[in-house]
């Protein structure tokens, strides 16, 4: 589910929940509506409709682990039973319980991500399982659960099983062009305007932006995967400055997150501010020591932006893995009690979006080992940090491939999230864009420039 780019309607302080990335809607009372319509149509339908068979396997594996199936029971508990959470439309909390949860599971592995029209509160755009997760997933037992080396298994293979759905021709049916379509009036207005406003230019048409066929049902694209994952029009997208090894292009259209610089080998990346552990994000390589001292840039990508990455450099490819990990892990959040000052945990309405950081070094992952030509540069690395329903981060690069500043690296389906450039201690790397601003940089654009 995704708000609108700039909402189109009015929100409330008190229901006004940011979310990075626009992942989950800023107006909160769209969450609530939503999950409270899929809780209805799950709920008329009966309470023991037959799983798909990877969450069968997956409830099953909960029901013969003690562990497992106290975490899945507590967190539904140890959502407070105070406003926000039970401020929606029935007065209690949309999911009741573990076996509640998989119901409603079953449902959404039918269908694909639509179109929100946020002034109807209809329809669903971005991550509809963290949706479903994102008040259990910030509790204690919560935390515990979706850390699980066991349940991040089951989880993947879940994924995958919904990956599949996504990658058929029945899922293309929400790209069509009616109010809840990718292709309706609202849906492709957005997604220009976020690339117009990245660009710095206005894109008339859809074609102008993405590859794509006009002429044909659902612009060409035969899945939601295959629309989600869709390319940009390189005249679109020009590489910076292509003959000059100093500029560094931008591997994600993304939004800038953090600089961080002299960042420690290992740190505490769970505790609050998130800071960067370099062994854990690049998931103990034996080339992670010489990015110790470095220096990491990170952005993250909203629901309506382009999915693939690019390389920063021109240079030859050292070393590419995927790295399993988590998918709805967050960390908590302990707060001060204002009676009793007593710290206690409580759930951050930001979700797991709000975790950038932590994500880096728990999340699945893509990680790319670049040998820059430029030498002021040498070894450098880029990081596709996949969450919420990233079930594949799919490289399309092999070691010992030469790159060109621009290429291809490869991308995210279905999600996305952020990304990281990790340069070692020495290189002279400056001009990093701001962050917190509210427009994404291009992907291909000049990010930084390094000195030698």
């Amino acid at each position: 589910m995704v708000q609108q780019h700039g909402d189109h309607h009015d929100i409330p302080d008190h229901e006004r929940v940011k979310k990075p990335g626009s992942w989950l809607p800023t107006d909160h009372r769209i969450h609530r509506a939503w999950l409270s319509r899929v809780v209805e149509h799950v709920d008329k339908k009966g309470g023991d409709q037959k799983l798909v068979p990877a969450l069968q396997e997956f409830k099953d594996k909960i029901y013969e682990s003690p562990r497992l199936y106290m975490y899945f029971t507590q967190m539904w508990d140890e959502v407070p039973n105070k406003k926000p959470y039970t401020n929606d439309p029935t007065g209690r909390s949309q999911i009741r319980d573990m076996d509640h949860m998989f119901q409603v599971l079953n449902h959404i592995f039918g269908t694909a991500p639509e179109w929100t029209d946020a002034a109807a509160n209809v329809g669903m755009v971005g991550v509809p399982m963290a949706a479903i997760f994102d008040y259990a997933m910030g509790t204690p037992s919560g935390h515990a659960a979706f850390l699980d080396p066991e349940v991040n298994a089951m989880l993947k293979k879940v994924l995958n099983e919904w990956g599949r759905y996504l990658k058929s021709p029945e899922s293309a049916k929400v790209l069509g062009g009616h109010d809840t379509g990718w292709f309706g009036p609202t849906g492709v207005k957005d997604i220009l305007t976020v690339a117009g406003q990245a660009a710095g230019t206005k894109y008339e048409k859809f074609e102008d932006m993405f590859v794509c066929t006009p002429g044909e049902e659902y612009y060409g694209y035969k899945s939601w995967d295959d629309f989600f994952t869709r390319k940009c029009n390189p005249q679109a997208r020009p590489v910076a400055s292509p003959d000059d090894d100093s500029v560094i292009a931008n591997a994600c259209e993304s939004k800038p997150y953090c600089v961080a610089r002299n960042v420690k080998l290992r740190n505490k990346f769970w505790i609050k501010g998130q800071p960067y552990s370099v062994l854990d994000i690049l998931a103990f390589s034996p080339l992670a020591k010489q990015f110790a001292g470095g220096t990491i840039y990170q952005a993250f990508l909203s629901a309506l932006s382009y999915h693939r990455w690019h390389s920063p450099v021109s240079g030859t490819i050292k070393k590419a893995f995927v790295q399993d990990g988590t998918y709805f892990s967050e960390p908590l959040r302990e707060v001060e009690d204002d009676n009793t000052g007593k710290e206690e945990v409580e759930i951050d309405q930001a979700g797991i979006q709000g975790a950038q950081g932590y994500l880096t070094a728990v999340a699945t992952r893509a990680i790319i080992f670049i040998e820059a030509d430029n030498k002021d540069i040498g070894l450098m690395a880029f990081v596709g940090v996949g969450m919420d329903e990233v079930s594949t981060c799919e490289i399309t690069v092999t070691e010992g491939q030469r790159v060109k500043k621009g290429d291809e690296l490869g991308m995210f389906h279905f999600g996305g999230s952020t990304h990281c450039l990790l340069f070692r201690p020495g290189v002279k790397v400056r001009d990093f864009p701001a962050v917190n601003g509210e427009d994404n940089v291009p992907v291909r654009a000049k990010v930084a420039v390094v000195d030698s």
